[in-house]
């Protein structure tokens, strides 16, 4: 039977970052995960570090992230870049909003743009890593500094002060469940109230044979973000584009990429939302996103090297922190902003938590 101060479930961003800040005050910590090395949403995602366009606690949380993701990077030697965002607007209104965004953030306006549009926003402060390599090395630093893992390993049970699995009894002084939409897995009635659901989003890797160094959000991403909410022409631009592009809109489009360190872009995405995912998907929405993604870049067509889905969970809440039984923590973040916001979370997780012990 193995014994630590802390037992981390989930070895996802979200999982990891509880499991860096633990280590680095000194505890004892262990991972269980149940799949050979993360595959779920933290490797799936655009690798955009969004601290910019977050708002309230999400806000604080992103920018306390970034300082972690800069002395992560540092450390365990995975690629980062500080080449911050560009939000492109390719209508009146949506240059409305960017000139109304300049009262809410520091941002500056800019004509140097990566795609065709009216004018940008360069938002600087916004990173960008390869998401199907960071959370890797996160994890190696991890294990080289002491953090034992525990892979392809099912959780049974957590109870205070034990954690039951499929090999083997551990125990602890505290745990924390970090296992994003599965939450109800392991707590029906918690997710239940909390209104946790599924999102479903679907993805593209495309050929591009350009650099295009910062992030690139457009009108479709103003929707999504909770910090544009503060500028009065968003919700001009929202009925514009419920008029011209209804399909897409329904369809939660975020219209935006990013490029992988071989040079593709990483594009999207759609989302569906439901408590159980349906495993099929229509075609035409990835037509849809690619064709709308071509006339951003204004190239005829785009090559697709890969097509996935990701999963993550949602709730009216931003961010799920629940305390499911003594010493034990379920955490999620439930807005799709985990890689951003997660190393900012898991302090504040911590120093909740460990009030108890």
């Amino acid at each position: 039977m193995t014994s630590v101060d802390l037992v981390v479930v989930g070895a996802g961003v979200v999982g990891l970052a509880h499991a860096w800040h633990a280590a680095r005050r000194g505890l004892s910590v262990a991972v269980v995960e149940r799949d050979e090395h993360a595959v779920g949403a933290s490797v799936r995602n655009f690798g955009h570090g969004c601290f910019t366009a977050q708002d309230g606690v999400a806000f604080e949380y992103a920018m306390a992230a970034r300082e972690e993701w800069l002395k992560l990077a540092a450390e365990a030697g995975f690629w980062l870049r500080e080449s911050g965002t560009v939000v492109v607007a390719r209508h009146e209104d949506e240059l409305a909003v960017l000139e109304e965004f300049q009262d809410v953030r520091e941002i500056q306006l800019t004509d140097d743009l990566p795609v065709a549009g009216l004018k940008g926003a360069h938002l600087p402060l916004d990173i960008r890593v390869n998401p199907r390599e960071a959370v890797h090395a996160i994890a190696r630093l991890l294990a080289g500094r002491g953090v034992a893992f525990h892979w392809s390993t099912n959780v049974l049970t957590v109870e205070p002060g034990l954690v039951r699995t499929s090999r083997g009894e551990i125990t602890c002084r505290a745990a924390v469940v970090a296992v994003g939409h599965d939450v109800d897995r392991f707590f029906p009635g918690l997710a239940e109230r909390h209104e946790v659901l599924r999102c479903e989003l679907r993805m593209l890797r495309v050929a591009h044979g350009g650099v295009v160094d910062p992030a690139v959000l457009t009108g479709f991403s103003m929707l999504r973000y909770d910090a544009f909410n503060r500028c009065p022409s968003t919700e001009k631009v929202r009925e514009r584009l419920a008029h011209d592009h209804p399909e897409l809109v329904e369809a939660g489009l975020n219209l935006m990429f990013t490029q992988l360190p071989d040079g593709s872009l990483t594009i999207g995405d759609t989302h569906h939302y439901g408590r159980t995912v349906e495993p099929h998907r229509p075609e035409h929405l990835d037509e849809l996103v690619l064709t709308e993604t071509a006339r951003l870049l204004g190239v005829p067509s785009l090559h697709v090297l890969e097509r996935w889905r990701g999963i993550y969970a949602s709730a009216p809440e931003p961010f799920l922190t629940a305390a499911p039984a003594p010493l034990t923590r379920a955490v999620s973040v439930t807005s799709g902003i985990g890689m951003t916001t997660a190393l900012g979370l898991a302090p504040a997780v911590l120093d909740d938590l460990l009030q108890e012990l």
